[in-house]
């Protein structure tokens, strides 16, 4: 699943429902939730976010085809799924205070990498190695999908299902309205608001350009609006966030400011939506669900999983979007090599410090993650395959339109610097961001706003720019 915010992809603030805290067993009883000490030595517990749209119940029916496979395989073992339905930041919240007892601890977590070492640093998961290291499977992982589920003293405290990339979608009708090519790949910045512009003039009642911005829409406005464009700044060679070689944070220099800028001009020259539509929490649910498939947008800087809420059994089928939208990579700033920017987040399969059984949690994950179901979830989910077998695979490649554009797109992509400091750096640059898409703050002003705000999340560990 990915960040979408995160999942990093795009994932309303809403009480936790109390079925996030209990636990349905094979039967469909509900149970309280537990884990940990006097737990079933022979039932796995699988924590789990559940999507807030219910007409979506993508994870759930494939983790009720494992839990089902599972059982058979291992006959005397039981499977209980532990949704909790929740936007991001509470899921994140429920599934930290679920862990910090034994009591209470499922068996294995769904962890979004943007917040892994948060919870590594806070002695919430345990270290993979040993299981890792008698999984013959662990070899056909991508290399960076690992390093994303790496603590700073370098062990390994998850699996990756999966990952994610970002791109440009835009509406072939609305184009065709403007005048714009039907095969547009923007090769700049400045192409992408001249497009923007043209469609803003030509063709009336249609939103331009959409890049998520501000606190309401979380990790998705930092990760495919801010880092979108701020990782297109630089010469590519380094992370325009955080100095490896340091340990440092870095603050707001020009890269930063441009980027700011960019989204500055998107929302005062009303390029973007509505300012307070941008702010509404649910506004990405709004762009998948009624301004794409209505053709009321023209541009979206956007994830590769949209596709999910599209296909049949979705709840929202729309069959026409290969044929009506058109994929673009996100430019760099001026064109510089390699030409596109891509960012990558995913989430990963982890397994509690305190939970009662990690063995048959991690036999577990080795049922999940077989090639062939990995191969299922990857297309079931509109995911990017990380394991060398799958995304090597016809069956993969060819199983949706768009699926081999943001398989490509891995090669240049870039991956948070999501050390526990990362969430309090997230929020700062959402706050930068929604100063200048009100207009209450010129791009210098939010940019000095972020630098304190830089210092006091990180202790002062940074570079001046």
């Amino acid at each position: 699943m990915p960040v979408r915010p995160t999942a990093a992809r795009p994932r309303t603030t809403a009480p936790l429902l109390l079925a996030a805290l209990l636990t349905v067993s094979a039967g469909g009883a509900l149970t309280a939730c537990g884990s940990g000490s006097g737990s079933d030595p022979d039932t796995v517990k699988v924590s789990f976010k559940q999507s807030m749209d219910n007409s979506i119940k993508v994870t759930d029916t494939y983790l009720a085809g494992i839990k089902k496979q599972f059982e058979k395989e291992n006959p005397g073992k039981k499977v209980e799924l532990v949704p909790i339905k929740a936007p991001d930041s509470e899921y994140y919240t429920k599934v930290q205070q679920m862990m910090r007892s034994p009591k209470t601890a499922p068996d294995l977590v769904y962890e979004d990498t943007f917040l892994i070492n948060s919870d590594i640093t806070s002695g919430y998961l345990k270290p993979l190695d040993p299981y890792l290291a008698k999984w013959r499977d662990w070899d056909q992982f991508l290399d960076t999908a690992k390093a994303a589920a790496k603590g700073e003293d370098g062990k390994t405290y998850g699996v990756p299902d999966g990952t994610d990339t970002r791109g440009l979608w835009f509406d072939k009708g609305v184009f065709e309205k403007a005048g714009l090519p039907a095969d547009w790949q923007p090769k700049t910045w400045d192409e992408v608001l001249s497009a923007a512009r043209t469609i803003k003039k030509k063709v009336p009642g249609v939103t331009p350009l959409n890049v998520y911005t501000g606190k309401p829409a979380g990790e998705a406005a930092t990760m495919q609006g801010f880092e979108m464009l701020l990782y297109g700044t630089g010469d590519g060679t380094a992370d325009p966030l955080y100095d490896t070689a340091t340990k440092k944070w870095i603050t707001a220099g020009r890269g930063f400011k441009d980027a700011l800028r960019f989204v500055e001009t998107v929302y005062q020259e009303k390029l973007g939506p509505d300012v307070s539509d941008a702010l509404d929490p649910n506004f990405s649910t709004a762009v998948r669900g009624e301004l794409l498939p209505k053709g009321k947008l023209g541009i979206d800087l956007d994830g590769s999983w949209l596709p999910q809420d599209w296909l049949k059994g979705s709840g929202h089928e729309w069959p026409e979007w290969s044929s009506r939208l058109g994929l673009a990579a996100m430019p760099t700033q001026d064109g510089r090599a390699p030409g596109k920017v891509s960012m990558s987040g995913g989430w990963t399969w982890s397994i509690p410090a305190k939970a009662g059984n990690p063995d048959l949690a991690f036999k577990f994950i080795e049922t999940m993650q077989t090639a062939a179901n990995a191969r299922k979830w990857y297309i079931a989910n509109s995911g990017i395959a990380v394991r060398k077998d799958v995304a090597e695979d016809p069956a993969y490649t060819k199983a949706q339109p768009g699926i081999k554009f943001f398989t490509d797109l891995v090669a240049s992509t870039h991956y948070r610097p999501a050390y526990p400091a990362y969430p309090k750096v997230s929020t700062a640059i959402q706050e930068a961001m929604e100063g200048v898409t009100t207009g209450d703050m010129s791009v210098d002003k939010a940019a000095s706003g972020y630098d304190e705000a830089l210092k006091t999340a990180t202790n002062n560990q940074v570079i001046e720019k």
